[in-house]
């Protein structure tokens, strides 16, 4: 196995990447980017003295679900404190070593030989090792765990490890998506799983140990004096604090109460613009894309002509300036500009054109219809559907609000029982594109919250998914069909590519989030 420097790797396509393989080189293996050491070597966003010592306090909304634990849900912010993920992509969706060191795939795409760390422990004091990568998986492919990516860890056939630090996982085919299941997959305690979904116990080898929960008010961690990075984390403890009342959390910010919070509306936000006791932050690979989902199985939106209309109804202008505070931009596609799937066409195919939206009501017979639509009761979430309930009013669509709690919400999308309209934000089309369609609960081809089915969206999924390439013209050609079904059917009505914002007080330094939105802490600290 040869090693590259972060230089020659940053040089390497997407697609050499994943096939283990330099044209012309005769190479089979990638080695890590850079080792965890030097990725630790200097905080993100912090001077050359970080401060150790302090409780950083995170607000938000939305409380943590144990039993969502192993899924991206409305509450990513725990994971990444307890646990450790194998690798962690960078802003070029190059991964990076975290519990892997290093990886080689192989030459047809169907295994991947992982090196690991020889010096991590979880938090019982018991050693990390290549089992506890196997049981990660398998905890993933259990079909118990709500878990999107759980199709990535299906693959997975065999395990065959060379003692306890290397590892190789044998796949049924190539993926495209391998990394975005390294990234999102937590490795957890398998002797304590179950207390963790069950909020009891929470057992990992990440930069904090889980000290207390309060379901409803808080949940508290304290700093992992045996963290296998040098010298992190630097922060001797973390609370989050839940805050459901939007002017409460804003003025728990404003008053130094809490330090952090990536739950504070648009609008809110927008009001800190030019305050020097505030860093403002835009996570801009599009993590978030806000969304109007479609049951097909209830009245009247079975019809895709009804669905194309709700599509023309709404001013996702106004939504993003009055809703998002600005902070998003328009679309009618889930792509962000930074995925490989994007195209200025797609994110404009739908305007706001009532004359049209009527039109194709008309010529589905219908004058006017009353629908029930759901959202999250937050704040946040209630100002979108409160603008888009205004919008369909205007072409002849009543509707009816039901505001849910979140976690609720989150258990109708995986049971598929979402009423005739919802109102949500969708992640993973930051990502590998294959991903998006093969594991996000609105848009999977095998089942999703719609109950859309089609042959074809399933034989494009699939394509797309089994290879190894996922950025050439021929995987693009299959991205731009995926598309094409989604805005044709509108089963899921994209309205505006968002993603998290940061708000952070002067004294927080190093805060940061990975790609699902798992907050990290390692490099954080609170300046005096």
């Amino acid at each position: 196995m040869t090693a590259f420097t972060s230089s020659s790797v940053s040089g390497l396509s997407r697609r050499a990447l994943l096939r283990g393989g330099v044209a012309g080189a005769g190479l089979l293996a990638l080695a890590a980017c850079r080792s965890a050491a030097d990725t630790a070597s200097s905080p993100a966003g912090g001077s050359a003295s970080p401060r150790r010592g302090g409780v950083i306090t995170v607000g938000t909304g939305i409380d943590f679900t144990p039993s969502l634990l192993f899924a991206q849900s409305a509450n990513t912010l725990v994971q990444r404190l307890v646990f450790n993920t194998l690798t962690r992509y960078d802003d070029k969706l190059q991964p990076q070593p975290e519990l892997a060191t290093s990886w080689q795939l192989g030459a047809d795409g169907t295994s991947v030989t992982l090196k690991l760390r020889e010096d991590v422990l979880f938090h019982s004091g018991r050693k990390f090792t290549a089992d506890d990568v196997v049981f990660a998986v398998k905890n993933l492919q259990n079909p118990s765990r709500s878990a999107q990516l759980r199709s990535t860890a299906a693959a997975v056939t065999d395990f065959r490890k060379n003692g306890d630090f290397e590892l190789t996982l044998v796949l049924a085919h190539p993926v495209s998506n391998l990394f975005d299941l390294f990234e999102f997959m937590i490795i957890p305690d398998s002797a304590s799983v179950e207390d963790a979904v069950a909020g009891t116990k929470l057992i990992g080898t990440g930069p904090f140990t889980f000290t207390e929960r309060k379901p409803g008010s808080s949940i508290t961690f304290a700093r992992n004096d045996k963290y296998w990075n040098p010298g992190r984390p630097y922060l001797d403890g973390v609370e989050i604090r839940i805050i459901p009342q939007a002017e409460s959390l804003l003025s728990s910010l404003r008053t130094g109460q809490t330090h952090l919070s990536y739950g504070v509306r648009g609008k809110d936000v927008a009001t800190l613009k030019g305050d020097p006791q505030f860093r403002i932050k835009q996570y801009d690979t599009g993590s978030g894309a806000y969304y109007i989902g479609a049951n097909l199985t209830a009245e009247h939106v079975g019809d895709k002509r009804v669905r194309q209309a709700i599509a023309w109804a709404v001013d996702r202008d106004r939504l993003v300036q009055q809703a998002l505070g600005g902070y998003g931009t328009v679309s009618s596609a889930p792509w962000p500009k930074s995925s490989p799937a994007y195209s200025e066409a797609n994110a404009t195919r739908y305007t706001h054109n009532p004359d049209k939206a009527r039109a194709l009501l008309k010529e589905a017979g219908l004058d006017s219809i009353t629908l029930p639509f759901a959202h999250s009761n937050d704040p946040g979430n209630t100002a979108i559907a409160q603008i888009l309930q205004y919008d369909l009013k205007q072409v002849g669509i009543e509707t009816v609000l039901q505001p849910t709690d979140s976690p609720t919400m989150q258990k109708q999308l995986i049971a598929q029982s979402m009423p005739a309209l919802w109102t949500l934000s969708h992640g993973f089309a930051q990502l590998q594109p294959a991903t998006l369609a093969v594991s996000a609960y609105p848009f999977n081809e095998a089942k999703n919250s719609s109950r859309f089915s089609s042959p074809a969206y399933t034989e494009i999924v699939q394509k797309a998914w089994n290879r190894s390439d996922s950025s050439g013209p021929e995987a693009k050609a299959l991205y731009q069909q995926i598309t094409d079904v989604l805005l044709d059917e509108e089963f899921v009505i994209d309205l505006a590519i968002g993603g998290l914002v940061e708000v952070a007080g002067s004294k927080a330094v190093g805060t940061d989030l990975n790609k699902f939105g798992y907050l990290v802490l390692d490099d954080a600290y609170l300046t005096a």
